[in-house]
């Protein structure tokens, strides 16, 4: 117990000798939040880390076609849709979180033959369809 204190203790001082050499000696609001901030870069570290875990190469990727009675009635918009990406590299399930029915349709068609590079485990991604 007394250990995990002493860590603890010494985690602290060492992000507030770091947020002093970078501040100066003076202590102010700025080394009170650079030392805040020092404490947070391992989170961040780790969520950057996530994130770009989360992306995957294309193999192929065609462009949905825009339809000709969605041209027709001058319909634009954005279709947005959170795909599931196995292992693989196919994708094993898609969910349409937005957008105008006719335009959905045109990129789930488009989703069928998209492909990506394998990976170690499955993926969910989120993506945006500009008409």
């Amino acid at each position: 117990m007394r250990e995990k204190a002493a860590q603890k203790i010494r985690v602290r001082f060492s992000w507030a000798a770091l947020s002093k050499v970078v501040m100066g000696k003076k202590d102010s609001w700025m080394q009170r939040v650079a030392g805040k901030c020092f404490r947070l870069l391992p989170v961040m570290i780790l969520l950057l880390g996530h994130a770009l875990a989360d992306t995957r190469k294309t193999v192929a990727n065609p462009d949905p076609e825009y339809p000709e009675i969605a041209r027709r009635m001058n319909i634009t918009g954005t279709v947005r849709v959170e795909i599931v990406i196995a292992e693989d590299g196919t994708i094993k399930n898609m969910k349409v979180l937005g957008g105008h029915p006719l335009l959905v349709d045109a990129v789930q068609k488009a989703l069928k033959k998209w492909k990506y590079a394998p990976a170690g485990s499955e993926t969910t991604m989120q993506l945006d369809f500009r008409f």
